[in-house]
């Protein structure tokens, strides 16, 4: 690889170049597309998907087109007319309410940290170092990422040397680039230390307990208690908070890795946070994203105009 091929590639996330080639190959080899392709043969697969992928999975399927053509140096297809009016039916002919993950809400958040620190206490109690820095690393996770609203690939991002943790003070997290960070400049983020369901005392044990002094934050862990070298993967963040939530008697099937980050943004939207502060603590950098992640009920308004006023 030369050196502008390095830096061209690490232009892209690897998460979208890897969905790209997806795309690409689903084109390609199991639609029988080829590129380059035509204004009208990307409008045939549009219609032969219409209604079986969603929109959002179309629109990344364009993407993946448009990129492919424009780094070929070729005129890009998905911008004709023809393309663009075919798409704009698929959305009014087979309209979809975006699918989101459950928020976890706070008392769910406090029953599953309740069996972690039950599991800590039994595992050390039988000698378990295996499950003790499981639940260790997984309350650590569940926390930092609640109250932190990081998404998961933030979280397994995270290295040891860019996070300063004082208990009963507060935790600072350096991200040298996230999903919000378009120009990779880099970003520190900080979270007060907390009375109960702590993340920053979460970490100091988990970092503790793990005798963690350099590289990924959070590992896997083998059945003999040893540690990965390298950090945990985006995509097995769902299954170990689906796990976590199973074994403290959770129904987990609704829940995924933003379930963490929507819980966050419910609970401070309830609790009397503005928007702005919102948006500012999480990382969005426009309100439309931020209402995506809101459970506001919409009688709280209708609520406050019938209360009848307190007599003197």
């Amino acid at each position: 690889m030369t050196e502008l091929d390095r830096y061209l590639q690490a232009a892209t996330r690897d998460n979208t170049r890897r969905s790209y080639r997806a795309a690409i190959e689903h084109f390609e080899v199991t639609w029988g597309g080829f590129l380059p392709a035509t204004s009208d043969s990307v409008a045939r697969y549009l219609v032969a998907h219409a209604g079986v992928l969603s929109i959002n999975t179309l629109k990344l399927r364009l993407s993946a087109l448009a990129q492919w053509h424009n780094s070929q140096g070729f005129a890009d297809p998905t911008k004709a007319p023809v393309v663009r009016k075919v798409f704009k039916g698929i959305r009014a002919l087979h309209p979809a309410r975006e699918k989101q993950a459950e928020p976890l809400q706070l008392q769910h958040l406090e029953q599953v940290v309740s069996c972690l620190e039950l599991e800590v206490q039994t595992a050390r109690a039988e000698g378990d170092r295996p499950g003790l820095l499981r639940a260790r690393r997984d309350m650590a996770l569940i926390l930092l990422g609640f109250w932190r609203g990081f998404r998961s690939d933030e979280l397994c991002r995270l290295q040891v040397e860019h996070v300063q943790a004082s208990a009963g003070s507060g935790i600072s997290l350096y991200l040298p680039r996230s999903k919000s960070d378009r120009d990779n400049l880099g970003k520190t983020y900080q979270t007060p230390a907390l009375q109960r369901l702590c993340p920053v005392q979460a970490y100091i044990d988990w970092i503790s307990e793990a005798a963690l002094v350099r590289g990924p934050v959070f590992r896997a862990v083998d059945r003999w208690g040893h540690l990965g070298e390298e950090g945990l993967h985006a995509n097995s963040v769902i299954p170990l908070l689906r796990q976590a939530l199973e074994r403290a008697g959770i129904a987990a099937e609704l829940y995924t890795s933003h379930s963490l980050r929507r819980g966050f943004a419910s609970w401070a939207h309830q609790s009397g946070w503005d928007l702005k502060s919102l948006m500012s603590y999480v990382g969005w950098k426009d309100m439309k994203s931020a209402m995506r992640y809101i459970e506001a009920s919409p009688f709280l308004g209708m609520a406050r105009i019938t209360q009848r006023p307190v007599e003197s």
